[in-house]
């Protein structure tokens, strides 16, 4: 057993612990944990984009769509910090280095996907998630405060008198660290890990959840699991390769076995999901198709380049013909409970991500709000932390 000390200790390095990481104030001693290597997060499998409010005439609009696509089960207050912080975190972003795709004239691009009333999605290919994570890390790399250690493993909080002082972790190699810190973050992920059929990591087993009910820590909405609409059908075993809802955005549909589209492929997730479902049994099938050929050949070459090698490497050419699609699970929108400041129901301990939950999405989550949401939250864990 080692006894390690630090100001704040960080499980997780996806973007909610990254952004929560750089906003911590510099003369703070921050330990990073990471389960597997720091890429095995589910940030970097985001494809999509992050949302944006476009203007103070979109607020209403954007509102209403997060609203809706959460049955209206959403916490208000948590919705309106994210959509009047979001500016701010994209042009964050844009310091750090990331590289949104922008138009002619030189202004940011915005694609749409399924329940936007309008384009709002900031985006880079159809590898978002990888470009943010990837340069937020590089961001906290440079910082001479961080420490992060992969492949080590939150095991337990450390608590005294009923507040959390800490957490226990166990490296590769078996060794137990207690790591004592005035401030602890639980930035753990989902729960897909759990899952035979899941978009995440094998990884993200809800480690942060186990803990909590452990400890009485509140747990909120543990059944709103999303399920996405369309993953590459496939009979190997391991993580399902994402179709993003982006492609449908610009134009992808949803074919049945007879070529028929059977739903509006740009509803809310659960009810594409739900309608693919519906057709699968209604044909007795074990997918369905999506088509990209109303997409132009250079529009999917340009904007989905990933989508198109990976479905090259199974033998589609999306160019050409449709690929066989099914749901599975994606994301979680329950999670630990925390108030507007990422803060748990125990003191000093704290979630981010989609560890966490803020209310935001309700009971399904709006496409590409989920980075948004993740750092916007994150940034106010660490300012809290900061004020002491």
């Amino acid at each position: 057993m080692k006894e390690l000390t630090y100001d704040t200790v960080i499980a997780g390095c996806g973007v909610g612990g990254l952004f929560t990481a750089l906003h911590l104030p510099r003369e703070q001693r921050v330990l990073m944990i990471s389960k597997e290597d720091v890429e095995s997060c589910n940030s970097m499998l985001a494809q999509g984009g992050i949302c944006v409010l476009l203007n103070d005439a979109d607020y209403d609009d954007y509102f209403e769509d997060t609203m809706r696509a959460g049955h209206y089960e959403n916490r208000k207050e948590s919705v309106d910090i994210m959509l009047r912080s979001s500016r701010s975190v994209i042009n964050q972003l844009l310091d750090w280095g990331v590289d949104f795709a922008r138009n002619s004239d030189g202004s940011l691009a915005y694609t749409r996907e399924g329940a936007h009333s309008r384009p709002r999605i900031c985006f880079h290919e159809d590898t978002t998630g990888k470009e943010i994570t990837t340069k937020l890390r590089q961001a906290v790399e440079k910082l001479p405060n961080v420490e992060i250690r992969e492949y080590t493993t939150m095991k337990d909080i450390l608590v005294e008198n009923g507040v959390c002082t800490g957490m226990v972790a166990e490296t590769k190699e078996g060794e137990e660290l207690r790591i004592h810190a005035r401030d602890t973050v639980m930035a753990t992920g989902g729960i897909g890990g759990n899952y035979e059929h899941s978009t995440n990591f094998r990884c993200l087993t809800g480690d942060a959840l186990d803990i909590s009910k452990k400890h009485g820590i509140a747990l909120e909405h543990l059944d709103y699991v999303q399920i996405h609409p369309t993953v590459l059908y496939s009979e190997k075993p391991g993580r399902r390769f994402l179709i993003s809802e982006s492609t449908r955005g610009e134009g992808a549909v949803l074919l049945n076995s007879k070529g028929e589209r059977f739903v509006n492929e740009l509803l809310p997730r659960d009810v594409v999901a739900q309608a693919i479902f519906d057709e699968m049994e209604k044909e007795g099938s074990k997918h369905v198709w999506l088509s990209f050929a109303a997409i132009p050949e250079e529009e999917i070459r340009t904007h989905f380049p990933n989508i198109l090698a990976t479905c090259l490497e199974e033998g589609y050419d999306i160019t050409k013909e449709p690929i066989p699609v099914v749901p599975a699970q994606h994301y979680f929108m329950g999670g630990v409970h925390v108030d507007s400041n990422s803060q748990t129901t125990m003191e000093h301990l704290y979630a981010v991500g989609e560890t966490s939950c803020n209310g935001v999405h309700g009971k399904n989550r709006l496409a590409s709000n989920s980075l948004l949401e993740s750092m916007v939250f994150a940034e106010r864990a660490a300012n809290h932390i900061a004020k002491g």
